[in-house]
C-alpha cells in the first residue's frame, strides 16, 4: 500500500457538480502515490488519463508526454500534452495531493471553492476528479517570484484582479474562517510529540501558553476593526500568481485555504508573501508601496481618487491582520513537520513566523489602537 489515501468519492462528486457546474466533470477512482519518482509516476498517470478521459484510451503511450510543473509544499503538479493524431493537440494539469494534508486542509471546502471560483472565470478550468487529486486544463504562464510581486505595474494587476476574486459570491455559509482555522491550528499543534528527539526538544520551547494568549489579544482588536469579509484566497504567494505577458492575463491558482474571510487578512496575507519562503523581512511593502496597491484595490480605473481616509483604513487592516497571517502559518508549520514528508525545515519556520510576529507586535497594535481611537472621536 502506498501513500496514496483516496479524499472523496470520486464519482459523487463529478455527480454533484453536474446541478451546479456548467461542464461535465470526469471522473476516475484512480489514486495515485505522491511520494513516487517520475518515471514510476508516469506508467499510473498514462492510466488515469486514459480512465479517465475516454477518447483517450485507445491512444497509444508514445502520444502523451509527461513533465512536472512544480511540487508545491502541500500538492505536486504535472502538466500531461496529448498528441491526439487529428492535428489537435490537448495539455491537461493533474494535481496530486499530498500525504496526510487533509488533516490541514478541508479538500470538500477546496472543491466547491474551485468549482465556483473557475466558473467565475479564475484560473484553470476544472475537468476532473480522481482519488487523490484533480485534473484541470494547462494554463500557458509564468509563476511569479517573490521579487516580481513587489514590480509596481504587477502590484496594480494583482490589487485589481484581487478585487474581483473578492467578488466571487461561493454558495453555503459566509462565516470568515480565519479564528475558527487558527484555532484548529492551536488545537492540533499544541498535543504533538515527535520521534525525533532534536525535533521534541524543539518542540518543547514552544510555550503554547504564550500562543494562545497572543491569539486571544489579536482577534479581539482584530475584531474591532470590522474588516468587510469578503471571499478570499488566503494563500496568495508568488507560486500561486501566473501571468501570461503576451495575452497580459493574469492568473489566481491553487484554491487550498480559500473561504469567507477579512479583506485586510487576505490582503495582509500577500504582503507577508514578498518575503518569500526565505522569510526575508526587509522585502515586506512599505507605506507607499502598500498606498500603491491599495489605490488600484479599491479603484483601478481612477487610482488617484481614492481617499486618504480609505487608505489609511486599509493599511490598518491589513498590517494589523498579517500579524494573523503570522500566527496561521506559525502553527501550520509545527503541524507540517510532524505530518509532511517533503524534505523542509517547518519547525524552523515555525519560530520564522513567530518571531516576526513578536517583532511587529507592538508597533502594529499601538497603529490599530490609535486609528480606532480617532475613529471613535470623529
Amino acid at each position: 500500500m502506498g501513500k496514496e489515501v483516496k479524499i472523496w468519492n470520486p464519482v459523487e462528486v463529478a455527480e454533484q457538480a453536474r446541478n451546479d457546474y456548467a461542464s461535465q466533470i470526469y471522473p476516475s477512482h484512480l489514486t495515485i502515490d505522491p511520494s513516487l519518482s517520475l518515471p514510476q509516476m508516469k506508467p499510473l498517470i498514462l492510466k488515469l488519463c486514459k480512465d479517465m478521459f475516454k477518447t483517450w484510451s485507445n491512444l497509444d503511450d508514445s502520444c502523451f508526454d509527461i513533465d512536472k510543473i512544480s511540487g508545491g509544499i502541500t500538492n505536486l503538479l504535472l502538466k500531461v500534452s496529448v498528441k491526439q493524431g487529428n492535428g489537435v493537440d490537448e495539455t491537461i494539469t493533474v494535481r496530486l495531493y499530498g500525504p496526510n494534508t487533509e488533516y490541514i486542509i478541508d479538500r470538500l471546502r477546496e472543491l466547491q471553492a474551485t468549482k465556483y471560483i473557475t466558473a467565475a472565470g479564475f484560473g484553470a478550468k476544472w475537468l476532473g476528479i480522481f482519488g487523490n487529486g484533480m485534473v484541470q486544463s494547462f494554463i500557458s504562464a509564468h509563476t511569479l517570484t517573490p521579487s516580481d510581486m513587489r514590480e509596481p505595474k504587477l502590484v496594480a494587476k494583482i490589487a485589481k484582479q484581487l478585487q474581483r476574486f473578492h467578488h466571487v459570491e461561493i454558495p453555503g455559509s459566509k462565516e470568515p474562517q480565519l479564528w475558527n482555522d487558527i484555532w484548529k491550528f492551536f488545537e492540533k499543534a499544541s498535543v504533538l510529540g515527535f520521534d525525533d528527539s532534536k525535533e521534541q526538544k524543539t518542540y518543547e520551547t514552544i510555550s503554547f501558553r504564550e500562543v494562545h494568549d497572543e491569539i486571544v489579544e489579536l482577534k479581539g482588536l482584530c475584531d474591532r476593526l470590522k474588516s468587510p469579509v469578503i471571499f478570499a484566497h488566503n494563500d496568495l504567494l508568488s507560486g500561486n500568481i501566473m501571468i501570461n505577458y503576451e495575452e497580459d492575463k493574469l492568473y489566481f491558482i491553487d484554491y487550498e485555504y480559500a473561504s469567507y474571510n477579512y479583506r485586510g487578512y487576505d490582503i495582509g496575507n500577500h504582503f507577508a508573501e514578498y518575503a518569500g519562503f526565505e522569510c526575508d523581512y526587509d522585502l515586506y511593502p512599505n507605506m507607499n508601496e502598500q498606498y500603491h496597491f491599495f489605490r488600484h484595490y479599491i479603484q483601478p480605473d481612477r487610482p488617484h481618487e481614492v481617499s486618504e481616509k480609505v487608505l489609511e483604513t486599509l493599511y490598518v487592516e491589513a498590517n494589523t491582520y498579517a500579524l494573523a497571517s503570522h500566527l496561521f502559518w506559525a502553527l501550520w508549520g509545527i503541524i507540517q513537520a510532524k505530518m509532511s514528508p517533503i524534505e523542509f525545515d517547518y519547525l524552523g519556520y515555525f519560530f520564522l513566523r513567530y518571531n516576526e510576529y513578536k517583532r511587529k507586535k507592538d508597533k502594529c497594535l499601538l497603529l490599530a489602537r490609535s486609528y480606532l481611537s480617532e475613529c471613535k472621536n470623529e
